[in-house]
């Protein structure tokens, strides 16, 4: 599933990048934003904690419809922080959503 997002660097495209994997009450998803012209791509992961998600959310192969919403709303800062986190660090930026930390959710 790709969903088509606008932004203040134009249109991208924010897709799965990969199956939604589970992991020790986590629903872990890694996510591609595509800028429309292919001049830039870049990859994030999302960590949501499955209490925070209702029952039959995320639908396989689907990306939930809050992530994409929170995306749109913290492009610029998640863009930059994916960016550097794999220039930097070499491992992909992670955005977890908790209790604590609910974002969208």
């Amino acid at each position: 599933m790709a969903v088509q997002i606008r932004t203040g660097r134009g249109n991208y495209t924010l897709s799965l990048a990969g199956a939604a994997e589970k992991a020790a009450g986590w629903v872990i998803f890694t996510l591609s934003l595509e800028h429309a012209d292919g001049i830039e791509r870049v990859a994030f992961r999302c960590r949501v904690a499955e209490a925070l998600l209702a029952p039959g959310e995320p639908a396989a192969g689907a990306i939930p419809e809050r992530i994409v919403s929170w995306v749109e709303r913290e492009f610029e800062q998640t863009r930059e922080a994916a960016l550097k986190s794999i220039r930097s660090e070499r491992k992909l930026f992670e955005v977890v959503f908790d209790r604590d930390h609910r974002g969208p959710f």
